[in-house]
């Protein structure tokens, strides 16, 4: 096996990157820095190049069996309320395959930044054959209420038991959520970390295979092709599909009980769980009127060129706004910044109107 480079894209291009030379017996052969104004190029090998994680969604989902596109697919679709633009512009790669019933490893970047992460490499004279989060260059803690942490130039990267991600330093706390934190504070043990990435990385952002896949039909192709990964193994077994339905069916009537129980007004609706399922959209947010106000206003604020155009409180209806924004992706910002106050988000409808997206909404306090 021939040498390997393994560099560290910094957070701006201005900044040199770090790089190590790895032998294959993993001895650290040479290290140093790249510049911009470096003089003759690196000599050509293979090249792991590090980039910032905090740039990257990190997931482990449970993916059905399928092909590597139709892999691609089903993680688009699960995740699209956590992303903020269309399939076209966002390469979703999938991990190594795992075994049945585990979840496996998947990463969301957006094209434009890795196109930008490659052309500083190529600015430095180096090709990348390998582009792998920072926090992915950590292993798994063994214990479930651990988090490994690891500073990489301005952000912090947490590593933890099917959990990967890296955060601004003063929200560490917030994302731990309890569990430990573990600095890895030794250079030699992090060196170690890097090594090991450069000859098995754990991911390759670059992998993400025909970009067709699903960006020529938008979300519409992703949702197809995610259904066909559910379906293309017809291991619909009668009796299985039979033993679904008697369970699906007995779950109904214990929720219709328990829905009678506590209103019997709702219990005689045509339909008691839809009619639930609108009393709870329109259930009054957290904080009241001004206080859901208040979380709107921030959250259209923060999406360049949006406006609230339409904002109503009914005691029958619940509280309705309606936004007209830029693209169909602002809305996930919204929705995501209304989670964080507490409240949930319903888009009742959408409309093009002179280049631009209005959508009517509900808010009601989080499920």
């Amino acid at each position: 096996m021939k040498p390997v480079r393994l560099i560290l894209i910094p957070a701006t291009g201005s900044q040199p990157a770090p790089f190590l030379i790895i032998g294959a017996d993993g001895y650290v052969l040479d290290r140093g820095e790249l510049t911009l104004d470096g003089g003759a190029a690196p000599e050509p090998m293979r090249t792991v190049a590090v980039t910032p994680g905090g740039d990257v969604l990190i997931r482990w989902l449970d993916l059905p069996p399928g092909s590597t596109v139709q892999g691609r697919a089903a993680a688009a679709w699960m995740l699209r309320d956590q992303v903020a633009a269309t399939p076209d512009r966002l390469a979703t790669v999938l991990g190594p395959p795992t075994a049945p019933g585990e979840p496996r490893l998947v990463a969301v970047v957006s094209r434009s930044l890795m196109e930008a992460w490659t052309d500083y490499l190529a600015a430095l004279g180096v090709r990348a054959d390998v582009l792998v989060p920072d926090v992915l260059t950590l292993g798994e803690p063994e214990a479930d209420d651990t988090l490994s942490a690891v500073s990489f130039g301005e952000g912090m990267a947490l590593r933890g038991r099917r959990f990967a991600a890296t955060v601004q330093p003063d929200l560490v706390e917030l994302i731990a959520g309890g569990r430990r934190i573990a600095p890895v504070q030794d250079p030699a043990a992090v060196e170690r970390a890097l090594v090991a990435t450069a000859l098995a990385p754990a991911i390759n952002l670059l992998d993400t295979g025909e970009r067709e896949a699903t960006a020529a039909g938008g979300w519409r192709r992703a949702a197809i092709l995610a259904t066909l990964v559910i379906l293309s193994p017809l291991v619909l077994v009668s009796a299985g599909a039979i033993r679904d339905n008697i369970a699906a069916r007995d779950a109904r009537s214990e929720a219709l009980a328990a829905i009678a129980a506590v209103s019997p007004d709702l219990a005689r609706e045509p339909d008691p769980v839809e009619a639930l399922r609108r009393l709870v959209a329109a259930a009054p947010p957290p904080g009241g009127i001004t206080a859901a106000a208040a979380a709107l206003f921030t959250a259209v604020e923060a999406v360049e060129g949006a406006e609230l155009d339409i904002l109503i409180a009914d005691p029958d209806d619940g509280m309705k706004a309606t936004i007209s924004h830029p693209a169909h992706g602002d809305m996930t910002v919204i929705r995501r910044s209304m989670a964080d106050a507490g409240m949930a988000v319903t888009e009742t409808g959408t409309l093009e109107d002179g280049g631009r997206v209005v959508s009517d909404i509900t808010i009601g306090a989080a499920r």
